[in-house]
């Protein structure tokens, strides 16, 4: 591996904002954006029972579905779920499907991460990557995955990215960068020239939903964090976007929703708390990653008391 690797990115991961001022590639009423499944089937289960609450409901996978699941039949079946919907290629996917490993996990952590969690995340990637290669065709199918969509929701326009507007591995949409003195302007010009009315991201791990205006019209970005970790101090639930032309269903447990109109139509903007089923997900992590492995170390306080992050951080 370079001495970069986990922080430093292909040229290749870049696209920026222009790239959504296109047709949409399909529409829908009702759209669920699910990042960082991180390779847990239970979280999988529970995003496909709140899917069959309401029929006309389109997934989308944005990336890092795969993350802790090597154990090659878990593989396997997760790939065959998730590829039955829209998906996009994060930057896990679309590192088992590299062929070299020189950009390790293909992160792009920023300075602020250390260099010994860039190294165990390079280390987890390098041993999910030995259970891709014993599935040639599954590993085909995730390097010919798109890295982002455009979905048209009632008269409003997504832009789904697994990082931010400008690359596969961006860290513009993390919550503290969209709260940063400068963010506003820049956020709305990219928006401007993507002529979008939404992001949906994921990459940061973090949850997050900003509303923005300027020049008459509204945005937001809606990051949903992990849809297959905790998010929250204290929880054990992950998060997962919802962005429809009517209000969530009654007993869907909305976390935050920001609606305005759009086009002459309402637009509901939600995150919506995944309650999965935890111990058997941390039975099933506790068997593949024991005490004193890479993911260990890196993931597991946060899977079994939440990260340092609130409910009030994420939505302001």
């Amino acid at each position: 591996m370079s001495d970069g690797a986990g922080r430093s990115c292909p040229a290749s991961y870049g696209y920026g904002p222009a790239v959504f001022r296109r047709a949409p590639d399909f529409a829908a009423a009702t759209l669920y954006v699910v990042g960082g499944l991180y390779g847990n089937p239970q979280a999988l289960d529970q995003v496909e029972r709140i899917a069959a609450l309401e029929p006309d409901a389109t997934l989308a996978f944005n990336g890092d579905f795969h993350w802790f699941d090597t154990d090659p039949a878990v593989f396997a079946d997760i790939n065959r779920r998730v590829l039955r919907h829209i998906a996009l290629r994060g930057n896990v996917e679309t590192e088992l499907a590299a062929a070299d490993a020189g950009f390790g996990c293909g992160c792009g952590y920023p300075d602020d991460v250390s260099d010994a969690d860039v190294d165990r995340s390079n280390r987890i990637l390098e041993r999910l990557r030995g259970t891709a290669l014993t599935q040639p065709l599954q590993r085909a199918m995730l390097g010919g995955l798109p890295m982002h969509a455009l979905a048209l929701v009632g008269g409003a326009r997504i832009g789904i990215v697994h990082g931010d507007a400008q690359a596969l591995a961006g860290w513009g949409f993390a919550h503290d960068r969209l709260d940063a003195a400068d963010a506003q302007a820049d956020l709305l010009q990219q928006f401007a020239r993507a002529n979008v009315d939404v992001f949906a991201s994921s990459h940061t791990c973090l949850p997050a939903l900003r509303r923005l205006d300027g020049q008459g019209r509204a945005h937001a970005v809606i990051n949903n964090g992990a849809a297959g970790m905790p998010n929250f101090l204290g929880t054990h639930h992950g998060v997962i976007s919802r962005i429809a032309t009517t209000p969530p269903p009654a007993g869907l447990p909305v976390l935050h929703e920001l609606a305005w109109e759009v086009g002459g139509r309402m637009l509901h903007v939600a995150a919506i708390a995944l309650a999965y089923d935890h111990l058997r997900f941390e039975e099933r992590f506790l068997a593949d990653w024991p005490a004193g492995s890479a993911a260990h170390a890196s993931y597991f306080g946060r899977i079994a008391h939440g990260p340092a992050y609130t409910p009030r951080q994420a939505y302001l």
